[in-house]
């Protein structure tokens, strides 16, 4: 390294690169304040005095304070809301089911995004849709201190699943003695059909940082109590009938939809529970060890359902055949649920330097220790205790590993390591005579399965004359899937099937060009491919035929192939003054892309399950604007808008999706804030997000902008802070200030008011 110090301006720059490189797994490299890189020696989009925590390869943002004091930030994923090219399924303020789109992988492509928090995974890889979201909710928003999110693969640090992107989320060392605590509390008036009232929340978060002097020793200690109730997710429609039926009104005709509504699910009355504890111990030989626990607790109360209809007397009508204008209808779909669950995750790392090579080495363990969901069959056993069901995990979650080597030699930066997962989940379900007590209990069903990736990257950065570089990686994993099964009570019998054993493996090369051109222009070029192997989800789903008693052949795809990309990215980058502009267009072109759909299977069967698409290709440009001091001082601009165009272009299994916008996927996007520093004491900003109207389906047969589809949205988002004291802060917002009314196929948040005080001592 220190070669590398005395040959010029261009090997401290790459030392800023190296120092970068170590940043996802050495532990080191948090606490280097001050020795943080030179920002124009990588294109980072709000690079601030800390270095990024990703390999900054294709389109890369780093968010820190300055961003996150002007977000509402009641759940630690609002804190993103307004990077580039970028949207979370967010339907309610903790909402556990928050989904990440970045460019076009979709909200229900959950393992298309690599999620980290201080190194370790906490993205959800049992499965692939819209209920395995990253496990955001291990973290509150005031233990956050930074935010980095790298789009595509282009390193080859990273498996499959960083297909769409890397997110790394860095909570707070213990760097000094310090005690801190926020509290917060919200309310969202809400209005549509038979709602008209307002849902309330709070938290309240605090804990203790201790670094004594001196001293090898450092500790940093949290809890966090949320409680919210967020609004229905879903609505309930009447069904054609025949035949006679109750009377009835009350019912909302909506012309937008098919036909009317009649109910809602329960609003969602949630309680979740966070401790963390990190602790790290300084060796006097340079080495630091490190070791992290969080716990979630989480309850969930879906317990208020709604009904709007009314009989002749006035009384409600939860279920069965009614009259309504003329005409007779089903009102079916109301129930009750309760779901607890308890989650875990436990890492060690550790950093330091070996026989002339900096090392970092970091293991993991997520699991779900306790999930427990109970659900009524309907509202009429619902309302009396009556039969129901139960589901119980059997403790699904994750092992992760890493070990990373690092070297400067000359000219080279060389990276080299070996990183590994194992994915693993089981559940039950039964049938119950008392949904609330969960007695007599009666096996139903039952699956199970387990996946494991290994994975071998070797990554060469190579200075060039002109302060060039080139960055050439190759990637190897191994992936198997198996011990996939499934059960289900046949004539008062309990009968397991297993899955056939599926065994891949796949190489990724990686390249990367970046340097200046000219009049001050920068350039990078990224190029790359990445396998995404199917999750559990994917692959262990089907039936058992009742006759045969064996998993139905036609109800899976025993020959599901991983999805595989083709990336590329340029990024051009040129400042004026204190004004900063970024151009980046980019290109995926993935083949056979995992989506669950109507199509054919192997056999010729229609089925309704996840599946290979051929092809789908989505092009893109970006713009970002980053100004500081725009016209006055004090006044700050991000901005950014992006065009997709992300299309089937070929599938065998159902041609009519052929040239087709896939779905869940905007045209157009544009996030951005405005921050105005008032005084030392007094802040105010204003965001926005929005997003045209995406297809819904994979056919383009359905568009709209009610409930059930993907509509467009723009809404508006205002936050004053004022210092209280020396050490406190109050903020004041308001999200969604004109009340746009949105859906992701469910109700997004309308107008919605939060304060919140916090301080630090």
């Amino acid at each position: 390294m220190n070669a590398l110090l005395r040959a010029g301006a261009s090997r401290r720059a790459l030392l800023a690169a190296l120092a970068v490189a170590a940043a996802p797994v050495s532990v080191h490299a948090s606490d280097a304040v001050a020795e943080a890189p030179e920002i124009d020696a990588v294109i980072i989009v709000g690079q601030g005095d800390r270095p990024i925590t990703v390999q900054p390869r294709g389109l890369s943002v780093s968010l820190g304070e300055a961003e996150f004091r002007a977000v509402n930030a009641v759940n630690v994923e609002d804190l993103m809301k307004y990077a580039p090219n970028f949207f979370v399924r967010k339907r309610f303020a903790g909402d556990d089911n928050a989904v990440v789109a970045l460019r076009g992988a979709n909200t229900v492509q959950s393992a298309r995004t690599l999620v980290l928090v201080d190194g370790f995974v906490v993205s959800n890889f049992l499965g692939n849709r819209w209920d395995f979201p990253p496990k955001w909710n291990v973290v509150g928003p005031a233990e956050v201190r930074q935010f980095d999110i790298v789009y595509g693969p282009y390193s080859a640090r990273y498996g499959g699943n960083s297909m769409g992107g890397v997110i790394s989320v860095t909570t707070r060392a213990p760097e000094r003695n310090e005690v801190y605590g926020q509290s917060q509390v919200m309310t969202m008036p809400f209005k549509e059909y038979g709602f008209d009232e307002a849902f309330q929340g709070y938290s309240a978060e605090g804990g203790l940082s201790w670094k004594p002097e001196n001293s090898p020793f450092s500790l940093r200690a949290g809890f966090r109590r949320f409680e919210n109730t967020g609004q229905s997710m879903t609505y309930n429609l009447l069904s054609a009938a025949t035949g006679t039926g109750t009377a009835v009104t009350g019912a909302y005709v909506d012309p937008r939809l098919a036909t009317p509504v009649f109910g809602a699910a329960s609003p969602v009355r949630v309680i979740q529970n966070q401790f963390r504890v990190r602790t790290g111990w300084e060796m006097d030989n340079g080495w630091r060890l490190e070791a992290l626990g969080f716990a979630w607790l989480t309850d969930q109360d879906l317990t208020d359902t709604r009904t709007f209809l009314r009989d002749a007397g006035g009384a409600p009508v939860w279920q069965g055949r009614v009259v309504l204008g003329g005409k007779t209808w089903n009102a079916t779909g109301l129930n009750q649920s309760l779901t607890e669950r308890t989650e875990y995750l436990a890492g060690l790392r550790a950093g330091g330097a070996a026989m002339g090579w900096d090392v970092s080495a970091n293991l993991s363990r997520y699991w779900i220790a306790r999930q427990d969901g109970r659900t009524s069959r309907d509202m009429a056993t619902g309302l009396v205790n009556g039969a129901g069901t139960q589901t119980l995990a059997r403790q699904p979650g994750w092992w992760t590993g890493a070990l990373v080597l690092e070297k400067a030699f000359g000219d080279h930066a060389l990276a080299l390591g070996v990183n590994g997962s194992l994915y693993e989940t089981e559940s039950e379900t039964f049938n119950t005579t008392a949904w609330k007590n969960a007695t007599g209990r009666v096996f139903s069903a039952a699956t199970w399965g387990k996946t494991t990736t290994f994975g071998v990257f070797l990554e060469d950065e190579i200075s060039l004359p002109g302060d060039y570089r080139l960055t050439a990686g190759l990637r190897y994993d191994s992936w198997k899937a198996y011990d996939g099964g499934i059960g289900k009570l046949i004539a008062g019998r309990r009968v397991d099937d297993a899955y056939p054993d599926r065994i891949d493996s796949a190489v990724s090369p990686k390249l990367s060009f970046q340097g200046p051109l000219t009049a001050g222009w920068d350039v990078q070029l990224s190029l790359g491919t990445a396998t995404r192997f199917p999750t559990v989800g994917e692959l262990f789903q089907g039936r058992i035929d009742d006759i045969t008693q064996q998993i139905d052949p036609q109800s899976f795809d025993p020959n599901l192939r991983p999805e595989t990309s083709i990336d590329a990215s340029l990024i051009l980058r040129r400042s004026f003054g204190d004004v900063r502009f970024t151009g980046s267009a980019f290109l995926q072109d993935v083949h056979d892309a995992i989506f669950s759909f109507q199509g054919l299977n192997p056999f010729g069967q229609v089925v309704s399950s996840f599946k290979n698409v051929d092809r789908v290709r989505q092009v893109g440009l970006e713009v970002i604007v980053e100004a500081r001091d725009v016209a006055i001082e004090g006044l700050d601009v991000d901005a950014n808008v992006s065009w997709m165009d992300a299309r089937t272009l070929r599938n065998r299994s159902a041609p009519l999706a052929e040239g087709e916008m896939f779905p869940r996927i905007p045209e157009w996007r544009s996030n951005g804030s405005v921050r105005y520093r008032i005084s030392d004491a007094a802040r105010a900003s204003l965001g926005w997000r929005y997003a045209t109207r995406p297809n819904s389906d994979l056919f383009g047969l359905s568009r709209g902008d009610a409930y059930g589809f993907q509509s467009e949205y723009l809404t508006f988002d205002g936050r004053v802070t004022l210092a209280v004291g020396d050490y406190a802060e109050l903020g004041i917002g308001i999200d969604n200030l004109l009340n746009d009314k949105a859906y992701v196929a469910h109700p997004l948040p309308q107008r919605s008011f939060v304060i919140d005080l916090k301080g630090r001592w």
